[in-house]
């Protein structure tokens, strides 16, 4: 019986991240390149590796939209300011690079590879609200917002059916839950006139 699996698992209940573990985050970008990172995983939902892997072209700022995993989504203030803040610093270290990647570094300034996961992650290491949970924290709050319907993430996001069904299927759960806490019926309200 030691390789037999018991069937499917029940999908983990994301919880969503405090502000203070936001604020920590935001804390911690120090440079434009980390700042924006953060922007894009707590703004846009992208991915760590998604992020990594963003190249120029991906950003027009003329039309303010960003292209992330395919999906092109209108540039809000915040991220088209990081941004802008990231190309100037960008333009004025490394004014002769070719590589075609959004966000460079030192290693990566005189080639076309892409910054390392390790390196683009530094800033939020050891943090609750690391990239990933930023941009799942992100999904969330967009389930819980829109009604926990799975066609509005997919849109939003451009993430898979069965991605955009899991965030969905956990805001309910968190609704579910709060609404249970919240329950008129075990209220511990002195009944008067108005209070059956």
């Amino acid at each position: 019986t030691r390789g037999v699996r018991d069937g499917q698992r029940p999908p983990v209940l994301i919880q969503p991240l405090q502000p203070a573990d936001i604020d920590q985050a935001t804390s911690a970008a120090v440079t434009p390149a980390a700042r924006l990172a953060v922007a894009l995983a707590a703004v846009h939902a992208a991915r760590p590796r998604t992020i990594r892997e963003l190249h120029l072209g991906d950003a027009d700022l003329g039309s303010r939209r960003l292209v992330i995993a395919g999906t092109p989504r209108p540039l809000d203030d915040l991220t088209r300011h990081l941004l802008l803040a990231w190309l100037q610093h960008r333009g004025r270290r490394w004014p002769g690079t070719a590589n075609p990647h959004l966000i460079i570094n030192q290693q990566t300034a005189m080639t076309t590879r892409a910054v390392s996961e390790n390196w683009l992650a530094a800033s939020c290491r050891g943090l609750t609200a690391t990239l990933e949970r930023l941009r799942a924290d992100r999904q969330l709050e967009e389930a819980l917002t829109c009604g926990a319907d799975p066609l509005h993430l997919a849109a939003v996001f451009g993430t898979s059916d069965g991605t955009a069904i899991k965030y969905a299927a956990i805001a309910r759960q968190l609704q579910e839950t709060a609404a249970e806490q919240h329950d008129p019926s075990s209220s511990r309200e002195p009944k008067g006139q108005n209070n059956p």
